[in-house]
């Protein structure tokens, strides 16, 4: 087990992709709680593909591709809280006309670039085996303001997700709230995107969370608990994705391995669930029996 567990990262650019990985796992999965919570996850993979013309933009020019996707992403969070409020257009048109137009751009745009293929398989898988340290501060400094404001709105989100009605006779800006929620999902997909790529990052915000949620009976607990399962699920996808690449010359790319792990994490768990409502069932069925006859 330390052979899988620890020997991997004795390199250096093993070491930092652990690093971004843990930090990736623990921010997605606070903010997939809610995004679980009220049943967003289309949204969250909507925003998954419209922070894509901001990368595309910033990788064919040159810049920072952080920026890019912080505004391409804001934005579209702000079209989309705006056509969600409203009367005349569904939630779910306002994210199709948001995710198609969007992701057109970036196609768009990376299509015109020497390096189309190439460029369009980083900025949609990501490669996280070549994060650097700077990547890493920007990856933290984004999971600290996502935690700052979680812990800052935590009653109002909390109360939005269970109660949007009496949040709203509670005098709580809801299009105010679901703004922020919007943006704290586009932050993760920001930070995500680079590592793991925008098509996979959506896995990262829900699988974890959607596991928690399984066995957690508060919202504090669901958070303990879906971080745990995302930074386990990094930590064990690298260590497996290292061992099949280099001992047994079977590539596995490392962030879908890191996907593929955080699946059967929940699977066990979904397996282990049902089993134990069949025991508790099956143990009762003599006592309500028992009872029976006794009535009888």
């Amino acid at each position: 087990m330390r052979s899988l567990l620890i020997d991997p990262f004795n390199t250096p650019y093993m070491q930092r992709a652990l690093v971004e990985a843990v930090i990736l796992g623990v921010m997605a999965a606070m903010v997939g709680v809610h995004v679980v919570l009220r049943r967003l996850a289309f949204l969250a993979d909507t925003f998954t593909h419209t922070v894509f013309p901001g990368l595309a933009v910033a990788f064919a020019a040159g810049t920072s591709v952080l920026i890019g996707a912080l505004v391409a992403g804001a934005l579209s969070a702000l079209v989309f809280t705006v056509l969600d409020r409203s009367r005349r257009i569904t939630p779910d048109a306002a994210l199709a006309v948001v995710l198609t137009s969007f992701f057109s751009v970036g196609v768009i745009v990376i299509s015109r670039t020497d390096r189309y293929t190439a460029d369009l398989t980083t900025l949609l898988f990501g490669q996280i085996l070549t994060v650097d340290s700077r990547q890493i501060v920007e990856t933290a400094v984004l999971a600290v303001a996502v935690g700052l404001v979680l812990l800052a709105l935590d009653k109002e989100l909390r109360m939005r997700a269970f109660d949007p009605e009496g949040a709203r006779a509670l005098g709580y800006r809801i299009g105010i709230l679901d703004l922020a929620m919007n943006l704290l999902i586009v932050l993760v997909v920001v930070a995500a995107a680079r590592a793991v790529g925008t098509v996979l990052t959506v896995a990262l915000l829900i699988t974890p969370a959607a596991t928690a949620r399984l066995f957690a009976r508060s919202v504090g607990s669901m958070y303990a608990l879906a971080a745990l399962v995302g930074a386990g699920a990094g930590w064990i996808g690298l260590a497996v994705s290292y061992e099949a690449s280099i001992h047994h010359d079977l590539r596995l790319a490392a962030g879908a391995t890191i996907v593929l792990v955080a699946t059967v994490v929940f699977l066990a768990a979904l397996a282990a669930r049902s089993a134990g409502r069949f025991v508790s069932h099956r143990a009762l069925r003599p006592t309500t029996t028992a009872m029976g006859a006794a009535g009888g």
